[in-house]
């Protein structure tokens, strides 16, 4: 079974206790059908599932994420999914991204998997020699580690890193470049905090929600058995049917109807 990361002591208990009332019969692989694995009671055993889940994605080092409307598709109360979060957040268990797709879109990610992400971005510019990296060691130290949310302050952001140095405007150009942190477009002075590497995984998120729902659109009752949806392939996006699957259901798109030989899944109607 893959190692789940944990990041505080605190989190380690949750993490016991969870596993304690965990039904031993989960196995956190990718041989659950989504079927078998569509529906939690609890916010941190839905994301353990999902990072096991995720997707192997070529040609693209990135860490696993899910998305929040994944959790509302898994959980049936959405209070609980937010209540939970935010204390999985505060605990830093786990970090909440704002995603680049012109949608209401949220990243979650589990924090050791978040710092694993940086330090590859860091060992790819060792390998280049280029200079000025004791940035991200600031970086890690004082501003994730303080800064919860998913944004931050242009004054709150120099003050942070300047707990590790005097900061130059040219460090904050390299955590912006090395694909940490993207300026807002409403306000320049507020930066968000981005998961490196996610670009190409983004537009492949749009690409494969419009796919799904033009193949649900060209069947007659615009729907089909879940079982064997999941199954198809896609053409346009690096992520699988079950990861696009669980964001259509949780963000309102598609709704599941249990019927005789399973559950079904349809485009919901406007």
């Amino acid at each position: 079974m893959e190692k789940i990361p944990e990041s505080s002591s605190k989190g380690k208990k949750r993490q016991r206790d969870q596993e304690d009332s965990e039904p031993k019969s989960i196995d956190l692989d990718q041989t659950l059908s989504l079927e078998e694995s569509l529906t939690f009671s609890d916010t941190l055993v839905a994301l353990r599932i999902m990072r096991a889940q995720f997707p192997r994605i070529e040609k693209v080092s990135v860490q696993p994420f899910i998305l929040r409307s994944q959790l509302y598709s898994s959980v049936e109360d959405r209070t609980q999914v937010d209540r939970e979060l935010e204390s999985l957040r505060r605990e830093k268990i786990v970090r909440i991204f704002k995603l680049n797709t012109g949608q209401d879109d949220h990243a979650i990610m589990f924090l050791d998997d978040y710092l694993n992400q940086i330090e590859r971005v860091v060992k790819r510019l060792e390998e280049k020699k280029q200079g000025d990296l004791e940035v991200f060691k600031w970086f890690r130290t004082h501003v994730i580690d303080s800064k919860l949310e998913p944004s931050i302050g242009h004054q709150e952001l120099h003050t942070l890193l300047s707990l590790g140095g005097k900061v130059m405007d040219g460090h904050l150009s390299i955590l912006i470049n090395a694909g940490l942190l993207t300026r807002q477009l409403i306000d320049p002075n507020m930066y968000w905090f981005v998961i490196p590497n996610v670009g190409s995984v983004l537009k492949g998120l749009s690409q494969g929600r419009k796919e799904v729902l033009s193949l649900l659109n060209r069947k007659r009752y615009k729907e089909m058995m879940l079982a064997s949806m999941e199954k198809k392939r896609l053409r346009f996006s690096p992520l699988d049917m079950r990861f696009h699957l669980r964001d259509l259901i949780g963000s309102g798109h598609l709704k599941t109807a249990q019927t005789s030989t399973g559950l079904v899944v349809r485009v919901a109607k406007d």
